[in-house]
């Protein structure tokens, strides 16, 4: 009964909002408006056969990213295009206060990209690790709280102090990809030893050019995984 009267206190107190629209839900089980529900569209076919980006034409299998260089992960793919809309409402979750709106990020990532779960077969989950300075300006661990939900989610065991950001790199989203390659080369560790990981799945909330889930994959790869996949809330555009 505590329990109950705190969780409505805080419901009042920190009501539950849209994460696309940023409107106060009505119920406080929602996770999005219906509204928004429906203009919402996940990426569907045609994608890259890679990175999962949407592409525009039928006859193509990649995006140009992926066309023009190799990658170290195996596969992946992201939900929704990274977009205004979503571009504001990541914000708002990693910077904003709006928590929250990792439960409805989450939840499309298992609803829309189970069918790729399913056929990666994955062993273990890994969010892209973040460095602790940053972490305390944040106060959370934006990707490490989708990694953890997805785990729960589908019985995955979560990988933690697996991998450390060793240190902190300037924004990724302004610079160009060899640029970004170079700033992110060596800035995560791994903890020693054979990981006993065949297939893992690496989490984050956005996909641009795949340089941070590629330096991520080429450290895990030195601990004994062989295959590499990732799923995002949002992914650039592929053309």
């Amino acid at each position: 009964m505590k329990f109950r009267i705190k969780e409505s206190f805080l419901n009042a107190l920190y009501p539950r909002c849209c994460p696309i629209c940023h409107q106060i839900l009505k119920e406080q089980n929602w996770l999005i408006c219906p509204k928004c529900e429906g203009e919402l569209k996940p990426i569907g076919e045609p994608r890259c056969k890679k990175c999962g980006k949407r592409i525009f034409y039928m006859e193509k299998e990649y995006c140009q990213d992926c066309s023009r260089r190799e990658h170290v992960f195996d596969e992946g793919r992201g939900i929704f295009d990274y977009d205004e809309r979503m571009r504001a409402s990541l914000l708002k979750y990693k910077d904003g206060g709006r928590r929250e709106y990792g439960d409805f990020y989450a939840q499309a990532m298992i609803r829309y990209g189970g069918v790729d779960l399913r056929r990666w077969r994955p062993q273990a989950v890994l969010s892209v690790p973040i460095h602790p300075r940053k972490k305390r300006i944040r106060g959370f661990d934006q990707a490490g709280y989708l990694a953890k939900v997805v785990a729960e989610a589908t019985g995955l065991p979560l990988c933690c102090g697996y991998m450390r950001k060793k240190s902190v790199t300037s924004a990724q989203k302004s610079l160009e990809a060899s640029i970004r390659r170079k700033n992110l080369k060596n800035s995560f560790e791994g903890r020693e030893g054979d990981w006993q990981i065949r297939r893992l799945l690496v989490i984050d909330d956005v996909y641009t050019t795949g340089s941070t889930v590629d330096a991520v994959s080429e450290e895990a790869k030195r601990h004994g995984v062989e295959n590499i996949y990732f799923l995002t809330v949002c992914i650039g555009r592929g053309d």
